[in-house]
């Protein structure tokens, strides 16, 4: 799918400009995070919430920014978008989200004045989510896209061609891959936990290897993670990313051995241990969820 920038104008011209004033709760994360260069005309923001690292992708041309994933909170949104100012000094002109869940997308209430995507799946994820909690109707228009897309959208920012990519379920049924192909660089937001055990409690994590194939193969050399700290080096973020896929190999082959000898899936949760991964931030409290997960998706009982 490709969209036109005067199309795109079009439409933004046509935005409400009024953001929701809604303030997070006092006991969520910090408000504010750090801007920092990965390789010429782009940068991560980076939230640092109890060690644990949230980053949001920032690509920058001539005429204008791109944000990728606005994180958790309105403030901590507001914080970006003057670092942004001070920085860059150029307006943002799109948002692009990947994952619906709060810590990355509460924070388009910041963006009310911006051009949001998001995939089809995202914006039907993100709208259960803000209806089974009841937010209210302003909230709900603010943070939804503006546009969606199913396999693939391409547009241009400046000089710089933008590739909105869909490869199949994995953190979620939604998440969206941003590849900028003339400057080899890939965000990928929960797709890629840098050296951390990965969530897959709503996720899908034999579809997750297919997609993180899918994004091997691009020709790219810089891996953005959403969790997780990019080397001074970016170009060792290849390396990891195929880290995080041989995990989850080693989980799904572990369960599925389990399963051709016939274990139910709370024997398969108490044999699969991972011993090997067990000093891994995240694992303690996400392996069991991720055997069972992965368990039920191999046997074909996940919804």
């Amino acid at each position: 799918m490709k969209i036109g920038l005067a199309m795109f104008i079009t439409i933004v011209l046509g935005l409400s400009t009024d953001a929701a004033a809604q303030a997070p709760p006092a006991n969520r994360a910090p408000t504010s995070g750090t801007l920092r260069q990965i390789i010429p005309g782009h940068y991560v923001y980076t939230q640092d919430n109890a060690g644990r690292l949230f980053n949001s992708g920032v690509v920058a041309a001539g005429d204008g920014v791109l944000v990728f994933d606005a994180l958790d909170s309105e403030a901590l949104a507001r914080s970006e978008r003057e670092a942004i100012a001070g920085v860059i000094k150029q307006p943002i002109r799109y948002l692009v989200s990947s994952v619906f869940h709060d810590p990355f997308s509460k924070g388009n209430l910041a963006y009310g004045d911006v051009f949001k995507i998001g995939h089809e799946n995202y914006r039907a994820g993100l709208l259960d989510q803000m209806q089974r909690g009841q937010l209210s109707d302003q909230e709900q228009r603010t943070r939804l896209p503006n546009v969606t897309f199913r396999d693939r959208m391409t547009f241009y920012l400046g000089d710089k061609e933008i590739q909105v990519l869909y490869f199949g379920a994995a953190h979620t049924k939604g998440d969206s891959i941003l590849f900028v192909p003339q400057d080899r660089i890939v965000y990928m937001s929960e797709v890629f936990f840098n050296d951390e055990f990965p969530n897959i409690a709503g996720g899908y994590g034999v579809s997750w290897i297919r997609v993180l194939d899918a994004v091997r193969a691009l020709d790219a050399d810089v891996f953005v993670p959403g969790h997780g700290s990019i080397p001074d080096d970016p170009k060792q973020t290849r390396a990891a990313l195929d880290r995080m896929r041989q995990l989850l190999v080693d989980v799904r082959d572990r369960i599925q051995a389990e399963i051709a000898r016939g274990a139910t899936e709370d024997q398969t949760v108490a044999t699969v241990t991972l011993q090997q991964y067990e000093k891994m931030p995240q694992f303690a409290g996400t392996r069991e969820a991720v055997v069972r997960r992965i368990y039920k998706e191999l046997k074909g009982t996940l919804p």
